[in-house]
């Protein structure tokens, strides 16, 4: 079995790997750090005898989803699991934005996403077999003044990825969605956020790749992270939509 992880050079998608890993299943990498893969790649393959294929990648790109599925068919491998992990943030007023930063991000947390679960997922409804994991985020629950267009696209791969796991379920093909709240990660980092505090309570990328295979496993649909994550999540749907922007708003300003 092969399992294609995007978002692959660090964070969650570089943990997922190592949690595919110990179970044996071989992996093909993608991100746009080739060194970063490949140091991980030769761990992974001394640690627990896999094999690794390494293809570095911008899928923020135009046409670059397109451009690593023909790369997949040419290799000759067969993906049994596809992990939907890329993607990053921005933060700050939407109107004074780069808009190209946006519209690499759409084209990253959506587009892409969207290209590659029709590609690959079409061959895994032919085969009657298939996993697909798409990494989304509490933020997908609510508003996201500040970081208006990040929180919209994870609202879309929560929506979509709810929607094609019905679809899909009849023939044997998986679709879940996991749902992390603040993470120990780059991701803060190049949303503009600083640093990440050494003495963050936040969970590890490890820890929460952890969960997300593990209930990946159970063929859970969608998995939130965290107690507190999972109450806020509940909360910011219960609650008045105006009352939910603005403690949205107090938060991320």
């Amino acid at each position: 079995m092969i399992a294609l992880i995007t978002g692959a050079s660090a964070g969650i998608g570089k943990e997922l790997a190592t949690e595919f890993a110990k179970d044996k299943i071989d992996l093909v990498l993608v991100a746009r750090r080739e060194e970063k893969m490949l140091e991980h790649a030769l761990f992974l393959e001394t640690t627990y005898g896999v094999k690794v294929s390494v293809i570095p990648m911008d899928l923020a790109a135009p046409n670059n989803a397109e451009q690593l599925f023909d790369e997949i068919q040419k290799r000759g491998f067969q993906i049994d699991f596809l992990i939907n992990n890329a993607g990053f943030g921005d933060s700050g007023e939407f109107v004074d934005s780069v808009l190209t930063r946006q519209e690499d991000m759409i084209n990253l947390n959506i587009l892409s996403l969207t290209k590659l679960t029709r590609l690959f997922g079409a061959d895994m409804k032919k085969r009657n077999r298939g996993t697909i994991l798409n990494v989304a985020s509490d933020a997908a629950f609510r508003p996201g003044p500040m970081m208006s267009v990040y929180f919209a696209s994870k609202h879309y791969v929560l929506a979509f990825s709810e929607a094609i796991a019905e679809e899909l379920r009849p023939y044997g093909v998986y679709v879940c969605t996991l749902c992390p709240g603040s993470t120990q990660s780059e991701f803060g980092e190049m949303a503009g956020f600083g640093k990440i505090d050494p003495n963050s309570s936040n969970p590890t990328s490890a820890e929460v790749a952890a969960f997300g295979y593990s209930q990946m496993k159970k063929k859970k649909v969608v998995f939130i992270h965290g107690r507190k994550i999972r109450l806020r999540a509940y909360l910011t749907r219960v609650l008045p939509k105006r009352l939910v922007r603005r403690w949205v708003y107090r938060q991320m300003a």
